[in-house]
């Protein structure tokens, strides 16, 4: 039998590139909301919905204390007070978000509170920055419901930019990033053939390539992940995202020699302590079981 493939370590080392030091408060974990009925107008499958957003946020106010619950009451009276001025409802949105990013911590109603301000502000940077935000932390969301929340929010963000500049390849890449990692849907595979539309266009195109490595692995297809990230590195031979990935990779392989080598080069590259001395220790231990 064939050995499935699991990038836990690489993977787990990826998590610090994109981790946020604010959010260290583990979400609760809320009943889910039912499934969403099948798209009529566009004949695909039915999303498959994760939890309410009305759930998400009461149950991360038992977080709270009396203090920061005051705190927050004022905030939502000032943003229900007028919602015909979009400017001073986008600057206590944009207050509520911080709030809950720099003194709670929590992911989770923080992004709710910068999507609602980039939905209302409607511009394509406002919106793709908080889509990707979306996106990048729910590949490292281990409850299905609370991903699948994630997933729903990010491709809306994604699908309004869209209407802004159909053109921006990132976006659609996105867009298809959500279905394949978010399990928003019964058919993956939209999304495997929304980002391959974008990098069959332009194979040099590295975000597309990494995220279909990313999905090879997915599917238990290491060769297939090795190929997109050694593409990857051509074009941009400093991407420790990929190196990381297929210094893995070879190590899973037996092939121990070269991911020593990849993981010393992802170890003068990076600028992040942490992730400099668990690269130190992982080459420490392999270069042991080589001699």
């Amino acid at each position: 039998m064939k050995a499935k493939f699991s990038p836990k370590w690489a993977v787990g080392l990826a998590v610090l590139l994109i981790a946020v030091i604010y959010f260290l408060v583990p979400m609760a974990k809320p009943e889910a909301s039912k499934p969403e009925g099948p798209s009529a107008a566009t004949g695909e499958a039915p999303l498959l919905s994760g939890y309410s957003t009305d759930t998400v946020l009461t149950l991360s106010k038992t977080r709270l204390n009396a203090d920061q619950l005051e705190r927050l009451a004022q905030l939502e009276k000032q943003a229900s007070v007028d919602t015909t001025n979009r400017s001073k409802r986008m600057e206590v949105l944009h207050e509520m978000a911080h709030f809950w990013r720099d003194e709670i911590r929590l992911f989770e109603p923080y992004i709710w509170y910068e999507a609602e301000a980039s939905r209302l502000e409607n511009s394509e940077k406002s919106l793709t920055f908080a889509a990707h935000l979306l996106l990048d932390n729910l590949q490292q969301e281990e409850d299905e419901n609370l991903r699948r929340w994630k997933a729903l929010q990010a491709k809306d963000l994604f699908e309004r930019s869209l209407i802004l500049n159909p053109k921006n390849d990132s976006t659609r890449v996105g867009l298809g990033a959500c279905y394949l990692f978010g399990g928003i849907s019964a058919a993956p595979m939209v999304g495997i053939r929304q980002i391959r539309e974008v990098v069959e266009q332009d194979s040099s195109f590295v975000y597309g390539q990494m995220t279909l490595a990313k999905a090879s692995l997915l599917s238990n297809q290491p060769q297939k992940a090795e190929e997109r990230l050694r593409t990857v590195l051509r074009f941009r031979p400093e991407s420790l995202d990929a190196l990381l990935l297929l210094g893995e990779i070879r190590e899973q392989a037996g092939d121990k020699k070269e991911a020593i080598r990849l993981y010393q080069q992802c170890r003068t590259l990076t600028k992040l302590e942490n992730l400099k001395k668990a690269l130190e220790e992982r080459i420490r231990s392999l270069s042991n079981e080589t001699n």
